[in-house]
């Protein structure tokens, strides 16, 4: 079943031929009819500290503000800095280096940065139109997900994120871990010696509220080097069927017309690698995402072959390699 499945995403993968953050954004036009109607189009990484699958979703952040008229960025993790972050694309006030050196352990990478320039940027070039960074300032209730019962706050990144969309009017792009992003009800995260997390996600209230106006992505990596190095996965583990396609990176959608075989591999529940804040690559195999399918969690997937460590934010005054490999 794997070898039909390979080929069959071989044949149906849309290649990325280049992760260069400035590149054109020829080779993501396929998203336009993929993206169709949604309104909030969430992007969930397997990983948060690499820089391939950091730099996708800059790309895909880009081509979906560009082309598809995008308005807003949900960062996942601090609500405090989306804040500030927010007054700095809208008016260049801040210091949004400092601000990330001061945020979350996943926030400190030049990707980020990066990102938060070219928001500024576009901006300054359009300003009738701005990108927003979604915060909770405007928010009659200030409603913070810290603290408390996990399933309690995979509702609240939801509600906020539902009322930031509908507050602005504008559609969003939502980018975080895979955990939260997922169509997941419930969804299995495993963590090696942890408890089992067992909990409707944030993408499923998404899912429950937006219909067809939610579109989950998923990115995930076969092997390669994030805080640790990460082998190649499992037989079992979906990863190591997307690997086998033997195409780079590229952006494959579940809900293509597939026979039978590819179909019943999509709908049986599946486990993928989950990488968060502790992580032991000598026991891989412990660090999964299960409870679902494929087709019920995404709607899209983006796959790396490879991947390599996010790069920490530099130093004042020192310039960073903006250099991006595929492969």
């Amino acid at each position: 079943m794997e070898i039909t499945t390979a080929r069959w995403i071989a044949r149906h993968a849309h290649p990325l031929t280049t992760l260069e953050p400035d590149a054109p954004g020829t080779d993501l036009e396929p998203l336009r009819e993929m993206v169709g109607d949604a309104r909030v189009v969430t992007l969930g990484v397997s990983a948060r500290d690499t820089h391939e699958l950091a730099v996708v979703s800059q790309r895909i952040l880009k081509f979906l503000v560009e082309e598809l008229g995008f308005r807003s960025l949900a960062l996942e993790g601090d609500d405090e800095t989306s804040i500030l972050l927010d007054q700095y694309v809208r008016t260049g006030t801040g210091d949004p280096r400092a601000l990330l050196a001061d945020a979350r352990s996943f926030w400190r990478t030049a990707e980020l940065l990066d990102t938060i320039h070219w928001i500024r940027r576009h901006n300054e070039r359009q300003p009738a139109e701005p990108v927003r960074i979604a915060n909770l300032a405007e928010h009659p209730r200030k409603v913070a997900p810290h603290g408390g019962d996990l399933g309690h706050i995979e509702r609240l990144l939801a509600e906020n994120a539902l009322w930031w969309q509908e507050h602005t009017g504008h559609k969003t792009v939502y980018w975080g871990g895979m955990a939260h992003t997922v169509n997941g009800d419930p969804r299995i995260v495993s963590a090696a010696a942890a408890p089992l997390a067992v909990h409707r996600s944030a993408g499923s209230y998404l899912r429950e509220s937006l219909g067809s106006g939610h579109l989950s992505v998923g990115l995930t990596f076969h092997h390669g080097a994030e805080s640790h190095l990460a082998p190649a996965p499992p037989a079992e583990f979906a990863e190591a069927t997307l690997g086998e396609a033997e195409v780079n990176a590229y952006v494959l959608d579940l809900r293509s017309e597939s026979p039978a075989e590819v179909r019943a591999w999509l709908d049986r529940p599946a486990t993928t690698r989950l990488i968060g804040p502790v992580y032991d690559p000598g026991n891989d195999a412990a660090f999964t995402l299960s409870g679902g399918s494929l087709s019920t969690w995404f709607d899209l997937l983006v796959h790396c072959p490879q991947v390599t460590p996010a790069r920490p934010l530099p130093r004042r005054g020192t310039p960073h390699d903006r250099r991006t490999r595929i492969g």
